[in-house]
């Protein structure tokens, strides 16, 4: 099986659509030898933040000497990015041989019918057990409780911020969603929370309190704060200062609190971290697609901003930057709360270009135009020379709206090639 026969495969999977629950998962493990047994887990879940915690705490272990597994989704441009080792992205023939493999088992009669997520978690299982990882950094799908990845029985479980979101399958308030995060909290597993809303942290407390598990809360038991020089976290009576961290965004001062606390409490159970191997991890990182510049003529921002949480932090951002015209590039799915989104972005923007993520899913960008105004095009190809026109050569372009949309026109400007699109 070729690459892209393999890609194929997985891309039919998609009208499976999303299906939570753990009962498919867990048979399939079995059925496959429990590839998850032997290795050490920490899982993040969350709203917003979550993939870049779960970067910044896979790069510190890896420059702690370990071999390290990320799993995170979904992807940018090759479905490969979603599983690293070490930093580095499965190699495409190692996943055609992976899902040439997979593909006889899940034909079989009396096999799990595994959704798309649920194969490629099983992947990334198998993948990083025959990898040699000591440690394997999972980022959760959706939800937790019962999202594929809340299988494994973690050594440290982080949440960061919750916000609305997915409320068709997550519930419909804070309290619902923060519900369905903390199924991730295990009996007497630490977990670190960057969560603030009173709301939803009364939600993480009650269930850890009843597991027994330790709960480090952001501004109660730590604190992140950026300076001049740097980052700085607090916890406790321990303090570090000058952290050098390539992510940009105000909200990464709480993510890199929340990972340098997780990275700290897996020391005191014996992972071997030092300074050195925390800084330089950190210093290391890299999560592109989120606060991402790129420099040109005119520069163009791409930001994974997805939900109304997302935008506002996407906005305060856009908001501290000085230049002449600055041009909204946005396109989003029909199940996202484009209307309170786009209330929170257009009054930072002189312009707005709507284009439609390629996508069932996908909102059209005529609808979008008779109701915001500005201009409309059907794919990326059309509206990025059309943004560029209007933003001139000193201005600035932000594609945001769907990781789908953002991806595809980073696509573009970097000239990479990129795999079929799926939004799962």
């Amino acid at each position: 099986m070729r690459y892209r026969e393999a890609i194929r495969y997985l891309v039919g999977l998609e009208p499976r659509g999303i299906s939570l629950g753990l009962a498919r998962v867990r048979k399939a493990l079995a059925q496959r030898g429990d590839p998850q047994r032997g290795l050490q887990f920490v899982v993040v879940a969350g709203t917003n933040g979550k993939g870049s915690v779960a970067s910044m705490m896979a790069s510190v272990l890896k420059h702690s000497g370990l071999r390290v597994g990320l799993y995170t989704s979904p992807h940018l441009h090759r479905l490969v990015e979603r599983f690293r080792v070490n930093g580095r992205t499965m190699p495409t023939a190692e996943l055609a041989r992976r899902v040439a493999a997979l593909r006889g088992w899940l034909e079989r009669p009396g096999t799990p019918q595994l959704t798309f997520f649920e194969v490629c978690t099983l992947l990334a299982l198998e993948y990083f057990r025959d990898a040699g990882c000591q440690w394997v950094v999972l980022e959760v799908g959706l939800g937790g409780r019962l999202d594929a990845t809340n299988v494994v029985e973690p050594q440290l479980a982080v949440i960061t911020r919750i916000a609305l979101d997915h409320q068709d399958r997550l519930g419909p308030t804070i309290r619902h969603i923060a519900r369905e995060k903390a199924g991730i909290i295990k009996p007497g597993v630490p977990v670190v929370t960057g969560e603030r809303v009173p709301e939803a942290l009364r939600v993480l407390e009650a269930r850890a309190r009843r597991l027994g598990a330790p709960l480090s809360a952001i501004d109660t038991d730590f604190a992140g704060e950026q300076r001049a020089r740097g980052h700085s976290v607090r916890i406790a009576k321990w303090h570090i200062d000058g952290l050098r961290l390539p992510l940009h965004g105000d909200y990464q001062a709480d993510n890199l609190a929340c990972a340098v606390t997780g990275l700290k409490l897996l020391e005191a159970q014996g992972v071997p971290i030092d300074e050195r191997a925390l800084r330089k991890g950190i210093a290391s990182v890299r999560w592109p697609g989120r606060l991402e510049l790129l420099p040109g003529a005119p520069d163009v921002l791409f930001d994974a901003a997805h939900n109304p949480d997302a935008c506002r932090a996407l906005a305060s951002h856009v908001q501290q930057l000085t230049y002449p015209r600055k041009v909204l590039l946005f396109g989003v799915l029909k199940d996202k709360d484009h209307a309170r989104m786009l209330q929170l972005l257009l009054p930072c923007f002189d312009e707005v270009v709507f284009g439609t993520p390629d996508s069932p899913r996908g909102l059209s960008s005529a609808d979008l135009r008779a109701r915001f105004g500005g201009t409309a095009f059907d794919c990326p190809g059309e509206a990025l020379p059309h943004a560029r026109k209007r933003s001139g050569k000193r201005g600035l372009i932000v594609a945001a709206g769907s990781i789908l949309w953002m991806s595809a026109v980073r696509a573009l400007v970097l000239d990479v090639r990129e795999d079929p699109k799926i939004a799962l």
